[in-house]
């Protein structure tokens, strides 16, 4: 993957084609290589969203364990 890959980009990517596979504008060569590229992506987004999810919740304990010791 390369390193300048971000969510939305490979959120796209993946519309763009899901969008061709469904239109069936890949033709039986591409197919396999598309499904591949998929994958990745999928991945991709899937691994961004799980450490996304892990750094906000990281940052609320924090949010709260300030606003509970400001409170003392």
């Amino acid at each position: 993957m390369s390193q300048d890959l971000t969510y939305k980009k490979a959120f796209d990517e993946l519309a763009m084609i899901v969008r061709a596979i469904e239109s069936e504008t890949i033709s039986v060569d591409e197919l396999a290589e598309k499904i591949k590229r998929a994958s990745q992506l999928i991945d991709f987004c899937q691994t961004k969203l799980s450490g996304t999810e892990a750094e906000v919740k990281k940052i609320l304990e924090q949010m709260e364990t300030k606003i509970s010791s400001d409170k003392k």
